[in-house]
C-alpha cells in the first residue's frame, strides 16, 4: 500500500477555523495532487494568512468582490488560485461565508512521487529548491487555474492529515507585499522551523 492510499482528507471542520490557527494547523498537512500523469504531494511548510476586509495585503481588502475573489466569499476549505506574472498561486479558502479569508501555501516538501516532481521542474539541480515557493510548488504538484473553485476534501486535490503534533512553527512577516501599508508588518506569515524547503 502506498504512502497515500494510508492518507485521510481532513474534514469540513478542519478548514473552519479562525485563519491565523489553520495557517499553522495547515503546517505538517500533505498536499496531493492527482493527476494523469500520476499521484504528487508535499507536506506543508510555509503558509501565509490573509484576513480581509481589513487586511490591506488581501485580494479581498475592503470586501472586493470580482470574478477573482468570488470563491473567497463562500464557505471555507475551497480551492482559491490566481495568476501571478508567469505563475499560478493555490490558496485555501477560511473564514466564515462573506467574510473573505485565505491561507496561502508558500512551500511544501515533496513528501511522494519525487521522480515526477523531478521531472517537472527539469532545471533544478538541488531538490531543495523544487518546491520552495508558492509558484515553484504548483508547478511540481500540476496545480493550476483549473482547480480554482475546487472542494479540498475532494480528489484529485486534497490535503491529508500529516505530522502537526509538536512541530516548532516561527512567524515573520509576509513576503512580497510592500504596497500593504502597515499590513506588511503583520506577522502572518508561519513557517516550520529550519525546514530546509521553506521559502528563501
Amino acid at each position: 500500500m502506498s504512502k497515500i492510499n494510508q492518507l485521510t482528507s481532513l474534514n469540513k471542520a478542519f478548514y473552519q477555523l479562525p485563519t491565523l490557527d489553520l495557517a499553522k494547523k495547515l503546517l505538517g498537512c500533505i498536499l496531493i495532487k492527482e493527476s494523469k500523469e500520476g499521484t504528487t504531494a508535499g507536506i506543508i511548510v510555509e503558509t501565509e494568512a490573509y484576513i480581509g476586509p481589513q487586511d490591506q495585503a488581501a485580494h479581498s481588502y475592503q470586501n472586493k468582490r470580482t470574478k477573482r475573489t468570488e470563491i473567497m466569499f463562500g464557505p471555507p476549505g475551497y480551492t482559491y488560485t490566481y495568476s501571478m506574472h508567469t505563475h499560478c498561486l493555490f490558496n485555501v479558502v477560511s473564514g466564515e461565508v462573506n467574510h473573505p479569508e485565505a491561507v496561502l501555501i508558500r512551500a511544501v516538501e515533496p513528501f511522494y512521487n519525487l521522480p515526477l516532481i523531478q521531472k517537472r521542474r527539469p532545471k533544478i539541480n538541488k531538490d531543495t529548491h523544487l518546491t520552495n515557493g508558492p509558484g515553484k510548488l504548483t508547478k511540481a504538484l500540476q496545480i493550476s487555474m483549473e482547480d480554482y473553485g475546487h472542494r479540498l476534501t475532494d480528489s484529485p486535490l486534497w490535503i491529508a492529515g500529516g505530522i502537526q503534533e509538536q512541530i516548532p512553527i516561527s512567524c515573520g512577516p509576509r513576503i512580497g507585499i510592500d504596497n500593504a501599508g502597515d499590513a506588511k508588518y503583520y506577522p502572518w506569515r508561519f513557517w516550520i522551523t529550519n525546514n530546509s524547503f521553506v521559502s528563501k
